[in-house]
């Protein structure tokens, strides 16, 4: 141990560890110097080891090269002397990407330095790239053995700054639907190309906000701020219709629009909330970074609710981890702001069971794992649940070997399903017009025609559509880098009176909702003035028999390109109106028993339509059916009336 005298004391010197520079821009090569001095002499023959923490993916940290050939990156430890040794690439078994090792070629004694350097090998541009998002004290490990034994004890740790690169984007959060004269507030982020904040834009630029219909003297010009957002309160809108909040970089000329803004009568209190209820972060691990995961949905991807789906066994999930998540769940819900749910994954490779999300209505619930004999199947998880404290989604239903086939469904628990996530959608058959079917790629997980949706609606199942998001866990595990075909992560949007846990709740268990690929379109159908996820009797209304006037529209973020109406699951109806918003209206003159559906004696003889539509981006969005009953009173007098007005 060393020490240094001063003013008549002795204190221990102490290692310094330093970086330079002290700040990366996301995304940006970036070559670093991490320079280090011991508090005691380190021999020759020392053991280094230094980890840069990544995990290899896209958006994280670039890998530098261990090839002496290499072209274009590398990895060197740069010696008192200025001796130059090249890392060598180790790779634990546990370990994702490789940490490298140096041996020190000379002693270096207490209060010397030395550096690790990543550059590139023929000028900056070739160095490694930051990662893509931004964060605070980002660390890099150094691993020190003196003996050169491999036996590392706890790290040195050097820290950076992670910023937001240059502006590339500016971003509106808005509500997509207000009542008229109704105040809200929006958010204005200026991002970079990889969605995070930044302030740094050229010197003098300027956005100018606007609308349509907004007096030219309310136009405001905003600058931007050093936060890299701007929050602005109480916009309203003074006449129905359809808004865009439109944003125009005066330096660039470009310009950028806000997802659509719906504002409808004041009597009318519903609105419409984003979120999921399946899928989790790239950047943040949903179980062990839950609090970073529920801030970044939060604040970056301006969710109105999230749950959690960490998979219920305890490899993936222990005690400690369920533990820390009910309580962030629980502390982060705030009504009107952002309202989270305690949710879990449950799986049993049994047909009739396959993959759920279970989540609860209320906060620290115990994690229902398959291996206690009280839920190890999900007729107990039910018998011990009420429906009102637990919704259960059947997920990734057309997945062949993880698919569930609807035989034992329950509607008291299981009002949704989750008709599509990033791995695929669940509608029907690639043959049958799937837009987003589930592909292996020759290699992965293929469809599997008894998880069908279209099939389940058939046999006379109801439910609503929602979708997941992204997910690399439990049975996704390997998905991400394999030959799966990756789609977008999915959005749930639910029509709701508040943004509130119960009202979200109650929202979803009367089918109010629909499933996006991630774009925040708006979409409604209405027949007979009931929207979707309603069920309509013909005794209440006997003239859907002979007619049906069917009502709606689409307003997209894009151009709109196609609009399908499916009775029974055949196409009924087909709009392309390469519009950003459409609105139709027909009437459906086919008499109704002529297509009804009677899939055994339980069910009442029934008919049911629900809406796709495309945008332009590749976007598609699906909304809940909504179901015609026919019951037999009504059902015999109108055949009645059929056969006399076929007679004539």
């Amino acid at each position: 141990m060393h020490y240094t005298y001063v003013m008549g004391l002795f204190t221990m010197r102490r290692s310094i560890c330093y970086s330079e520079p002290k700040i990366a821009l996301a995304g940006q090569p970036s070559p670093m110097r991490f320079t280090y001095s011991p508090a005691s002499n380190l021999p020759k023959g020392t053991r280094l080891k230094f980890d840069p923490l990544s995990r290899g993916r896209e958006i994280d940290w670039e890998i530098p090269s261990a090839n002496a050939k290499s072209k274009t990156s590398g990895i060197w430890l740069l010696s008192p002397t200025g001796t130059k040794v090249l890392g060598k690439a180790v790779q634990g078994k546990s370990l994702v990407c490789p940490q490298f090792e140096f041996v020190l070629p000379q002693e270096v004694k207490a209060g010397e330095e030395f550096s690790i350097e990543l550059n590139g090998i023929e000028n900056n541009e070739t160095a490694p790239k930051a990662q893509h998002h931004v964060q605070r004290r980002r660390p890099f490990y150094l691993y020190i053995d003196t003996k050169g034994k491999g036996d590392y004890k706890d790290p040195e740790i050097f820290s950076i700054d992670v910023r937001g690169s240059s502006l590339d984007n500016i971003r509106v959060i808005a509500p997509s639907m207000v009542s008229k004269n109704e105040r809200f507030d929006i958010v204005v982020r200026f991002e970079d190309q990889f969605g995070n904040l930044t302030a740094n834009a050229e010197e003098g630029t300027l956005i100018e906000l606007s609308y349509d219909q907004l007096r030219e003297n309310l136009n405001w010009k905003l600058f931007v701020p050093e936060t890299g957002f701007i929050n602005l309160p109480n916009l309203y809108f003074n006449e129905t219709g359809i808004y865009r909040i439109k944003l125009l970089n005066t330096m660039t000329n470009q310009v950028f629009y806000s997802c659509p803004i719906q504002c409808i009568d004041s009597h009318d209190n519903r609105s419409i909330y984003w979120g999921t209820f399946h899928g989790e972060s790239e950047r943040f691990d949903a179980s062990n970074q839950i609090e970073s995961c529920l801030r970044h949905f939060r604040d970056d991807y301006a969710y109105h609710f999230y749950g959690t789906s960490a998979f219920e066994n305890e490899k993936e999930t222990s005690p400690d981890v369920w533990k820390n998540v009910t309580l962030q769940v629980s502390e982060f819900n705030e009504e009107d702001r952002f309202v989270t749910f305690l949710g879990m994954q449950w799986f049993n490779d049994a047909k009739d069971e396959g993959l759920r999300q279970l989540f609860f209505s209320k906060d620290n619930k115990p994690i229902l794992r398959k291996k206690d004999a009280k839920s190890n199947n999900l007729r107990k998880i039910y018998k011990s649940h009420s429906p009102k404290d637990l919704i259960a989604i059947p997920s990734f239903t057309m997945a062949k070997g993880f698919g569930y086939n609807f035989d034992e469904f329950t509607p008291e628990y299981e009002p949704v399903v989750e008709i599509y996530n990033s791995w695929g959608s669940s509608e029907c058959l690639k043959k049958e017009g799937n837009l987003k079917p589930i592909t292996g790629g020759g290699k992965g997980v293929e469809e599997y025609a008894d998880g069908s949706i279209r099939k389940a609606l058939n046999a006379g199942h109801k439910f609503g559509f929602v979708a997941g998001g992204l997910d690399d866990r439990g049975i996704f595990n390997g998905f991400y880098n394999s030959s799966q075909v990756q789609y977008t992560p999915g959005l749930t949007a639910v029509i709701a009176q508040t943004q509130s846990r119960e009202s979200l709740f109650q929202a979803l268990r009367d089918r109010k909702c629909y499933a996006t690929t991630g774009g925040r379109m708006i979409v409604n159908l209405e027949i007979a003035s009931q929207g979707i996820g309603s069920i309509i009797s013909t005794k209440a209304k006997p003239g859907l028999m002979y007619n049906r006037y069917i009502s709606g529209s689409v307003i997209g973020t894009c151009p709109i390109t196609k609009i399908e109406i499916f009775r029974n699951g055949n196409l009924a109806k087909e709009f392309t109106p390469s519009e950003n918003s459409f609105e139709f209206e027909f009437d459906e003159m086919t008499p109704l028993e002529d297509d009804l559906l009677k899939p055994s004696k339980e069910h009442t003889p029934f008919t049911y339509y629900y809406i796709r539509a495309q945008q332009e981006d590749g976007h598609v969005a699906w909304g809940s059916p909504i179901w015609i009953e026919v019951t037999p009173a009504s059902s015999e007098s109108s055949n009645g009336s059929a056969k006399k007005t076929s007679k004539k």
